[in-house]
């Protein structure tokens, strides 16, 4: 079941065209617009400093927003444009699409360890090596879910756990078609040789490398 969405508000801007939105900004207000749907286009204003700090908290074009304007029933919404000044970098304009409950996303979902207590590998000194925090996936904007639970009961040290390992919400899928590393238990320093301490730290940085690669739109 999908967690608590975060609420995005904004006001509706009276008038449309570069005056209207030359004066949004002049009154501290991102202008922007909302499509999609079977709805007209509605014409919004975001404050700027709201919209700044969702910005430089990371993943604003993948986040799923609640977007709740007054006169206006709440409706779902994701980004998909945001227009920057050429010399400050700051946002000038952004856009935003509606989504029906079926449409299919593309969102960043935490992945959450559980019974540490219960792997073998843990117990004997090793560290949970994590590579993947969070998983991009294709899913449904009404059955977004809140996390990925790995369960780490049973595993010993010098395993890995794959994408392939984690049970996916149904409909959902990775947006990497590949079998990728989501973490790993390493041995504890000084046990057991320094060789395979070493080439896990090796196999982990060649895996966020290549993936980073790989992710890069």
């Amino acid at each position: 079941m999908a967690g608590e969405i975060p609420d995005l508000n904004a006001t509706v801007r009276a008038g449309t065209g570069k005056g209207a939105a030359r004066q949004a900004r002049r009154d501290g207000q991102v202008p922007g617009i909302v499509f999609g749907g079977d709805t007209d286009p509605l014409p919004i204003n975001i404050p700027f400093n709201v919209l700044l700090k969702k910005l430089k908290e990371g993943r604003f074009k993948s986040t799923l927003f609640n977007m709740k304007v007054d006169g206006h029933d709440d409706v779902r919404v994701i980004c998909r444009d945001v227009q920057r000044d050429v010399v400050k970098d700051l946002p000038t304009h952004v856009d935003f699409m509606r989504l029906r409950r079926t449409t299919k996303i593309n969102l960043y979902i935490p992945v959450e360890f559980e019974n540490e207590g219960e792997a073998p590998g843990i117990k004997k000194g090793g560290s949970l090596i994590v590579v993947r925090p969070e998983v991009e996936l294709v899913v449904t904007a009404g059955d977004i879910p809140e996390k990925l639970t790995v369960d780490m009961t049973g595993l010993e040290i010098g395993d890995t756990i794959n994408i392939s390992n984690v049970t996916l919400p149904e409909g959902a899928k990775p947006t990497i078609d590949r079998d990728f590393v989501i973490a790993n238990i390493a041995a504890p320093k000084g046990i057991g040789g320094g060789d395979d301490d070493e080439e896990s730290g090796e196999a982990a940085a060649d895996e966020v490398e290549a993936t980073a690669q790989g992710d890069e739109e």
